[in-house]
């Protein structure tokens, strides 16, 4: 019974890592490129008390053993990289990627990071630059004297514009995407950004619309995949199953409770 209590804690606090997950996904359904996340669940050691196969005669050996398991626990968070729903905006700066793919920015400290939030903005330099100022890499700069009501993004990445009284658009660059052999192992750091890391591989970079790589839709933004109605069913389920390792927390102590108020 005294194992039974610690085993059934562990469910508990199990369901609350879920009951977490599930409220950040939640609290994330307006971000921008946000990509939900799943909670992964594995069983703990086990208490072997009789090995299967041990001898039970001299012709015959048990078919099954005893073993006691002690619970639960997180085995990962897994973020699902589905598609979310594309939004038009009519922003010249906002770009979407429909398939495959992450852009990537310059952070800082020199190091690059990835992500799927293409609210892009020009800054004072007219520079394509992130909502915190990092720029787009590689880098997009438009000419002086563009005229923004021009500004036009090809579903290969081109960057088109016109400049001054020219009817002809000038090329000034183009986009490219980036992809990972195990997206899942990207490490998010907050503000819609990813890093690479051992387990997600070396970035691989592709132009949009080859190679398998997305396109970019211009004038568009991917919103998150969070799907409420789900997220909400996923709440009861992980709130029932914490009240039934509460239960089972409440009935071991019953009957401790029982065997101590035995009498003779």
């Amino acid at each position: 019974m005294v194992r039974s209590l610690w085993t059934a804690a562990t469910g508990m606090n199990g369901q609350q890592a879920n009951i977490d997950t599930i409220a950040n996904n939640l609290s994330n359904v307006n971000t921008t490129g946000f990509k939900k996340q799943r909670v992964e669940f594995e069983d703990l050691l086990y208490q072997t008390i009789r090995t299967a196969g041990t001898p039970a005669t001299e012709d015959t050996i048990t078919p099954v053993g005893v073993q006691m398991g002690h619970g639960v626990k997180v085995a990962s968070t897994l973020r699902m990289f589905d598609q979310g729903s594309l939004q038009s905006t009519g922003n010249i700066s906002d770009i979407a990627v429909q398939g495959e793919g992450f852009f990537r920015v310059l952070q800082y400290d020199g190091s690059y990071a990835y992500t799927r939030d293409g609210s892009f903005k020009i800054d004072s330099d007219r520079q394509l630059v992130t909502s915190n100022g990092l720029k787009v890499i590689p880098e997009i700069t438009f000419p002086e004297g563009y005229r923004q009501e021009t500004v036009a993004i090809s579903q290969d990445g081109r960057v088109t514009v016109k400049v001054g009284d020219l009817d002809d658009p000038v090329e000034i660059g183009i986009m490219e995407l980036y992809r990972f052999q195990n997206p899942a192992g990207l490490s998010a750091t907050g503000e819609n950004l990813f890093k690479q890391t051992p387990a997600s591989g070396e970035s691989i970079t592709g132009r949009p619309g080859f190679e398998g790589f997305g396109k970019t839709i211009h004038k568009f933004l991917e919103m998150s995949n969070v799907s409420t109605v789900s997220e909400m069913v996923n709440m009861i389920v992980a709130q029932r199953a914490y009240e039934f390792s509460s239960k089972a927390i409440q009935t071991s102590d019953n009957m401790l409770q029982t065997a101590a108020s035995l009498k003779r």
